[in-house]
């Protein structure tokens, strides 16, 4: 049932943002897998930054794999795999709890809110990392 829940919500903010109709599906696709992959390291491991960046770092390896297949920029195929990752009630949580002067739930939640937001971004960054480096060396003149 997530894994389908992560696809509609991939779907939806596809279509609210007008991906054009081809790269729709892949991209919906991406997010449920990223999903898959982040309940599955969850299962063999602790903690939320080590799942969290290792399923942001396969939604870039496939949207980068996907934007060579089909000679478009990555972002597109990205963003939507990564949505199902966006720490929503812990990000909920941290503001209710601001509002409300609960200092101590502020704490505990905007630190939580922090390790996936970090894990997204390192995973995403480590990946495309290496594209470039890959695409540096791909690309260098043969006599050097």
């Amino acid at each position: 049932m997530e894994l389908i829940t992560a696809f509609t919500g991939s779907l939806g903010y596809a279509l609210l943002f007008h991906l054009r109709a081809g790269p729709i599906p892949a991209a919906s696709v991406g997010g449920m897998v990223s999903w898959g992959v982040y309940l599955l390291s969850c299962h063999f491991l602790d903690g939320i930054f080590v799942p969290s960046f290792l399923a942001s770092a396969f939604a870039a390896l496939y949207a980068e794999i996907l934007a060579r297949i089909k000679k478009a920029p990555a972002t597109i195929f990205y963003a939507p795999a990564v949505i199902p990752l966006i720490p929503g009630s812990s990000l909920y949580y941290t503001m209710q709890s601001a509002v409300q002067g609960n200092w101590a739930a502020f704490e505990s939640y905007g630190a939580l809110t922090a390790q996936y937001a970090l894990a997204i971004a390192a995973g995403m960054s480590f990946i495309w990392a290496l594209c470039h480096i890959q695409r540096k060396l791909a690309h260098r003149p043969s006599g050097k």
